[in-house]
């Protein structure tokens, strides 16, 4: 999980420091309501591999989905400390 986090890094650098022909920075450039269009878009697709388009389809598509929340994420300047804390929280610790 570690990569995670040296990616929402990432991402969070292509924000602050836009490179030409970066997809990422083309996403923030394009604004809140085509990065929330692909997080639907993607969450889509999860579901779709999962009802029957196998495992290694569901990879990719959850990776995909992980890669547009983080930079809905970050777009929104919501930390992956304030996910976990979160979901600690609703565990029960």
């Amino acid at each position: 999980m570690q990569f995670l986090i040296e990616l929402s890094h990432v991402i969070e650098e292509r924000q602050k420091s836009p490179r030409e022909g970066s997809y990422t920075c083309q996403l923030f450039a394009s604004g809140e309501d085509e990065i929330l269009k692909k997080v639907g878009e993607e969450a889509i697709e999860v579901i779709l591999a999962a009802k029957g388009q196998g495992h290694q389809r569901i990879v990719e598509e959850v990776s995909d989905l992980l890669y547009h929340l983080l930079v809905l994420l970050s777009f929104k300047q919501v930390g992956l400390d304030e996910i976990e804390t979160e979901l600690r929280r609703r565990h029960g610790g």
